[in-house]
């Protein structure tokens, strides 16, 4: 079968990828993005090093996308951790495990990996336009705004991938929500996920020690206890660890008003020890020293202690020690969106059918961030777009072949 028009709205990851696997069925495939070029946050992402998947055993992969796991699972299925390093090296980019399980391209960059990507998708025919912003849906067809001014395009069938609402100067602003709603599409709201939150610091202590490292602490939510490290803001705590609680976090606040992450200080250390080692310093020294001598706490640990301990627990030893061993810091508020590295809500799966089809809209199909699900940094994100725009595109072209010969629509 061929002569299907099909058009692609995002340029990111998803959207790429649904377009390789469409091509290659012969269609006449054109992506659509509103930015100047394409693959922007996939680009920035991919700065400090591009976490492309995780290496971790798959069955435990699966699991990591919360509710949406089970949904996600015949995506992830066909498109595994595995596949994606098979797919980057054949686009000459190899990987490589990293400390942490993450994996990475060897060059470290993703600019490489996309402009080969670009390179495939045109040598396969397909139509890459830039600065075309979707609009909505006009009666005839697919609405846009263009350089050129505004213009309507007809499809056979449309996919629609254009991310949450995280980090919306590159293009993913969620306006789609407005849009899709009007056309009877179920979508829960849109959140921030994998992000920071706004903390209450004093002034002193937030001028002294924003943009410092709280390292080799364990912290602990509603999500589990993980190991790592975070940052303290100006406006609160960021960083790796601080996004592994973020949706525990979030969730948390929405039903109770109120959150807290417990950190450990000490690791390495028992509670009863600690409390041994504090109760045999000298009463009369300073906390500091206290610390220092019978918990080998200073810096942003002892100040950290200062900060959020009641004075009180301070002064006794083991009331000490158990601060060390939990010390709580109060949440407010997650950070803007705009800041989040991703998005929560989205279309619900309800909403979908087997092919990734929006059952309001015969025809038309999405896939990617617009979805109602999240993940954990550390490839996972990246992985369930390529996966979910690969399972959108055979479901395009599976409802094109059971409809071929009768009229449809792609809106």
């Amino acid at each position: 079968m061929t002569g299907k028009q099909i058009a692609i709205i995002g340029g990111g990851p998803t959207g790429l990828m649904a377009a390789e696997v469409l091509s290659l069925s012969d269609h006449a495939v054109t992506v659509y993005d509103s930015m100047p070029t394409f693959g922007r946050k996939f680009l920035l992402a991919g700065k400090s090093g591009l976490n492309i998947t995780h290496s971790e055993d798959y069955d435990r992969f699966a699991t990591r996308f919360g509710a949406a796991s089970e949904q996600l699972r015949a995506a992830l299925d066909t498109f595994t951790p595995d596949d994606v390093r098979v797919w980057a090296s054949g686009l000459g980019t190899e990987t490589f495990v990293g400390t942490s399980g993450r994996v990475f391209p060897d060059v470290m960059k993703a600019s490489p990996l996309l402009r080969a990507w670009l390179r495939r998708l045109e040598t396969q025919r397909v139509t890459l336009l830039t600065r075309h912003r979707w609009t909505g849906f006009a009666h005839d067809g697919l609405a846009f705004e263009t350089p050129n001014g505004p213009i309507t395009i007809r499809s056979d069938a449309t996919l629609l991938a254009l991310g949450g609402a995280s980090w919306p100067r590159l293009g993913s602003d969620g306006s789609w929500t407005t849009l899709l709603r009007d056309k009877g599409v179920d979508i829960h709201d849109i959140e921030p996920a994998n992000c920071g939150f706004d903390v209450a610091w004093s002034d002193v202590f937030k001028t002294r020690f924003s943009g410092a490292p709280l390292k080799s602490v364990t912290a602990t939510s509603d999500a589990g206890t993980f190991p790592g490290e975070f940052v303290i803001s100006q406006h609160g705590i960021e960083g790796s660890l601080v996004y592994a609680h973020s949706a525990a976090l979030r969730d948390r606040l929405k039903q109770s008003g109120e959150a807290y992450l417990s950190i450990d200080l000490a690791p390495g250390r028992s509670s009863e020890r600690l409390a041994k080692d504090l109760a045999r310093q000298d009463a009369k020294a300073s906390l500091s020293n206290r610390l220092r001598k019978g918990a080998g706490l200073e810096g942003i640990k002892s100040a950290l202690l200062r900060e959020l301990g009641p004075h009180a627990e301070l002064n006794d030893s083991a009331q000490l020690a158990r601060l060390i061993k939990a010390l709580p810091i109060p949440i407010v508020r997650p950070r803007p969106i705009a800041e989040a590295i991703s998005s929560a809500g989205g279309i619900s799966f309800d909403g979908l059918d087997e092919r990734y089809m929006l059952k309001a809209l015969p025809g038309a199909f999405a896939a990617g961030e617009m979805l109602d699900w999240e993940a954990p940094t550390g490839g996972y994100l990246l992985t369930a777009c390529f996966a979910t725009g690969r399972a959108a595109a055979r479901g395009i072209d599976q409802w094109l072949r059971d409809t071929a010969g009768t009229a449809h629509s792609a809106v």
